[in-house]
């Protein structure tokens, strides 16, 4: 029973210190969030503060005058249009056909015998090889053509030696 009672009175003193930091704690927060508020206070005031003077802009009350500048203005731009319109208009219509280039002949060059060449190149060489199959193909055909007729002999030479002999006995 001795045992019980302190092991409440522990839980009981546990209980309070938990509660009693618990408490603090929850000052700090209220205080922090009061803080909060009222900065947060001050700066909605300052921001309508702040609207008021954008509604009502200062008035400006220099004047200035810019007609002379735009007399100048003016004026400059009216005598380049009479310096355009003064300028000789020289139109020069050429038609050439140029088998060289009058500008960039080394580019010419390298295009001409760089690309061209090659393709120049590539067409005699597939020339060659077109005119190597016919012939190969001419020398097949003629090789079966012989190869034909040396079979029709040797059948004609068998049945003779085969058919002829019996015959003449």
């Amino acid at each position: 029973m001795d045992t019980t009672k302190k092991t409440r009175d522990i839980e009981s003193g546990s209980l309070e210190l938990v509660l009693e930091e618990f408490t603090e704690e929850q000052k700090l927060h209220t205080k922090t969030v009061d803080d909060l508020v009222k900065a947060v206070n001050g700066l909605s005031g300052k921001l309508i503060e702040l609207e008021e003077k954008m509604e009502k802009p200062k008035g400006i009350d220099i004047l200035t005058d810019t007609r002379p500048i735009q007399e100048i203005v003016r004026k400059g731009i009216v005598d380049i249009k009479l310096m355009v319109a003064a300028q000789p208009k020289n139109v020069i219509r050429k038609f050439q056909l140029l088998l060289f280039p009058e500008q960039d002949a080394k580019l010419f060059y390298r295009v001409v015998f760089g690309r061209w060449f090659i393709w120049l190149v590539v067409m005699l060489l597939l020339n060659l090889f077109y005119k190597l199959s016919i012939h190969w193909m001419d020398n097949k055909m003629e090789i079966k053509l012989q190869q034909l007729n040396n079979d029709k002999i040797d059948k004609n030479g068998n049945y003779i030696y085969k058919y002829g002999r019996t015959r003449e006995k």
